[in-house]
């Protein structure tokens, strides 16, 4: 069984936890905020001192957040507890997958050569849910060495319509041909 690491792990206990109790948007609008808060990078680095006594970080911490869900509250205490909230961004994103997918929405990490605009995004995202059956979200990334087309990696499926692996399945082709 492959092991859960990082924000992975806060971020399904958090999810099952908001499921539980009906608060799946609380929690995302919350976790949200933690995140935005870790951003300041002094802050940061005030919160992960270990100098500053606890109970100093957490009138900090709640005087910053405001009004948030407690529980939600209570996790960014912990992960200040354990040196641990620069993962906030991590626990976001895997929260947001989590949320997603129990809404029927499945993610679909694409690359291309160049970055894409809203439109082409849009485009993409409707080419691939028809091919799925059901809405996704695409998260794009840029890697400029697979020279021109997309790679699309559907859970454990990967779609390589990229012009380097195209490239490369010619010179294989024609490796075989000559021998």
């Amino acid at each position: 069984m492959a092991r859960i690491t990082g924000g992975k792990r806060y971020a399904r206990a958090a999810f099952e936890l908001a499921l539980e109790r009906k608060e799946l948007e609380s929690w995302r609008a919350s976790l949200s905020k933690i995140a935005d808060m870790v951003k300041d990078e002094k802050l940061l680095v005030l919160l992960e001192d270990p100098r500053l006594p606890f109970a100093a970080k957490k009138t900090l911490i709640a005087e910053r957040l405001g009004e948030i869900n407690p529980l939600a509250l209570n996790l960014a205490y912990l992960l200040a507890r354990k040196k641990k909230l620069s993962i906030l961004p991590e626990i976001v994103e895997e929260y947001q997958k989590l949320l997603d997918s129990h809404h029927g929405i499945e993610h679909v990490e694409v690359v291309t050569a160049l970055p894409l605009d809203e439109q082409d995004k849009e485009r993409l995202s409707t080419y691939l849910s028809k091919i799925r059956g059901h809405k996704v979200a695409i998260d794009v990334k840029v890697d400029r060495s697979i020279i021109g087309g997309i790679r699309a990696k559907i859970g454990d499926i990967l779609i390589d319509g990229s012009l380097r692996q195209r490239l490369e399945t010619l010179k294989r082709s024609l490796i075989e041909v000559s021998k």
